[in-house]
């Protein structure tokens, strides 16, 4: 999907987060996006989204909330 100059679209950041940014210039298929006044970021156009629920559709769930931190030696034996 191709996103026009000034045109909104949404990010994933950090496969959790879903921040919303405007498109500032397109060069091929990477794109620099602004986050409001802020700052930006080149990113390809395959991490860009057209709406906030395809982002969030995009972020992996975990089945369970219970997540395990095991020490690289819990696996030694």
């Amino acid at each position: 999907m191709t996103f026009e100059i000034d045109s909104t679209v949404y990010i994933v950041e950090s496969n959790r987060i879903v921040r919303e940014a405007t498109v500032v210039k397109r060069s091929g298929d990477f794109y620099i996006i602004r986050f409001g006044t802020d700052g930006g970021i080149q990113v390809r156009g395959s991490r860009l989204f057209a709406s906030e629920e395809d982002a969030q559709a995009s972020i992996h769930k975990e089945k369970n909330n219970k997540t395990v931190h095991r020490s690289p030696y819990d696996y030694y034996h």
